[in-house]
């Protein structure tokens, strides 16, 4: 068993008030939440800076805790809330994120799953093959680099690793960073102590923090692409047009 911690932040440069628009007659937050639970999850809070949605949160019955609204990244959002609860510190808590209304409750499973068996890691989170050189070469796209244990190596926005001969070139070993993470509630409770990194700036990544200092990130491989998250309008619409 495992939680689920949804981050929503109301603020939103591209879809203001992103949380709370309209997807078949439910807020995205709510559709979100309950995809997490239809996840292994014995417990789904949604961990918000605005009044708007814990009030929306308590109108269909799901656990809400109100953060501040000026924490740099959902991870030091999800910190606050460990802060807050009673879950020990062996709990594993899925780090879900707001816009992604079509998550796949077996991914959600699938990292937890992960964590718990790799108990050198502090964290797990996922990836799946790139095949595609345009997305290989595309910043907005996150790469990640595993080792043999199945640990992250590095995250970056560039193409990694770099394919320098004509023969790698066309044969890619190249994975696309998936934004889903887990964590034990005692590394959290750590997590805020860590020194903001420049990697972490430059990348603008806040899991080469965890890198940075040290520790390890466990990565399972996924099969299967993730369904589009909310970051535009157009992915807005897709989204409706999938949910009826």
């Amino acid at each position: 068993m495992f939680k689920v911690v949804i981050p929503a932040r109301y603020a939103s440069t591209r879809l203001p008030g992103k949380p709370l628009l309209d997807i078949a007659g439910k807020p995205m937050v709510i559709r979100v939440a309950e995809q997490a639970a239809k996840s292994q999850a014995d417990e789904v809070v949604i961990a918000t800076d605005f009044e708007k949605i814990m009030t929306v949160a308590a109108e269909y019955k799901v656990p809400a805790v109100m953060t501040r609204i000026n924490h740099i990244s959902g991870t030091d959002r999800i910190a606050e809330v460990v802060q807050k609860v009673s879950w020990g510190d062996d709990v594993i808590v899925v780090n879900v994120q707001g816009d992604e209304p079509l998550i796949d409750p077996k991914l959600i499973d699938e990292v937890a799953l992960t964590l718990a068996h790799n108990r050198e890691a502090v964290m797990a989170t996922a990836c799946h093959a790139i095949h595609d050189e345009a997305a290989f070469l595309n910043p907005n796209i996150v790469k990640v680099v595993i080792d043999n244990h199945g640990n992250a190596l590095y995250f970056s926005r560039s193409p990694i690793p770099y394919p320098r001969d004509e023969v790698h070139k066309q044969n890619l070993n190249a994975y696309r960073h998936i934004g889903i993470y887990a964590y034990r509630v005692g590394f959290l409770k750590q997590y805020t102590e860590l020194s903001i990194t420049e990697l972490e700036k430059i990348e603008s990544l806040e899991q080469l923090r965890v890198l940075y200092h040290g520790y390890k990130i466990a990565v399972t491989v996924t099969d299967n692409a993730p369904a589009s998250g909310v970051d535009t309008q157009a992915d807005l619409d897709y989204v409706r047009s999938v949910i009826l």
